[in-house]
């Protein structure tokens, strides 16, 4: 980072570190055991498709190899969706971690956007904790009925989790994936 970087208040980005995926393992233990909020055994991974072989060749792969499902939102994004069994934590980040690694190998970690791993309450309430792929941090997100957002819950997730996960301290950087595969089982 240069002289002019720091006067003009630039920053340089996060280089992403697909091993805080492993993270997740950890925070959900947490989770459980200061609140009722469970794993739901799924999560996913979001990207921006891009044309050609390659791209292709990988998602099938990952397809064949991880048994995840492929799925486009309304935005036209792509999602990978893997399920296990809601005790099988650390093999739902294995998987999630090996969609992001074969991704960026491939030359398409640009294309990366986020990950996420699912959690419930016994009364339904749902909660993802997201890992935005640029950002290196991680930020709670639980949807209310009609594209609303339980900003106490995501609050008290935060507190919970702050010491398993790197988190995203800009708020604002705490975008709702509204619909996104894998926030249910």
């Amino acid at each position: 980072m240069g002289l002019l970087d720091v006067l003009l208040g630039r920053s340089k980005p996060v280089r992403p570190d697909l091993d805080q995926l492993f993270g997740l393992s950890s925070a959900a233990i947490t989770l459980q055991a200061a609140s009722e909020l469970r794993p739901t055994g799924s999560g996913s991974v979001c990207f921006a498709a891009v044309e050609g072989g390659a791209f292709a060749e990988i998602q099938q792969d990952l397809r064949s190899l991880l048994s995840v499902e492929a799925s486009r939102d309304s935005y036209g994004y792509t999602w990978l969706r893997s399920r296990h069994d809601p005790s099988e934590v650390t093999d739902l980040v294995t998987d999630l971690h090996a969609v992001n690694s074969a991704l960026e190998s491939g030359g398409f970690g640009p294309q990366l956007l986020c990950s996420l791993v699912g959690f419930e309450d016994p009364q339904g309430h749902r909660v993802a904790l997201v890992y935005l792929y640029k950002r290196g941090s991680f930020y709670p997100f639980a949807p209310l009925p009609g594209e609303k957002r339980d900003h106490a819950l995501e609050l008290q997730v935060r507190a919970l989790v702050a010491d398993d996960l790197r988190l995203e301290a800009d708020l604002s950087r705490w975008f709702p994936v509204w619909g996104a595969p894998g926030m249910a089982g």
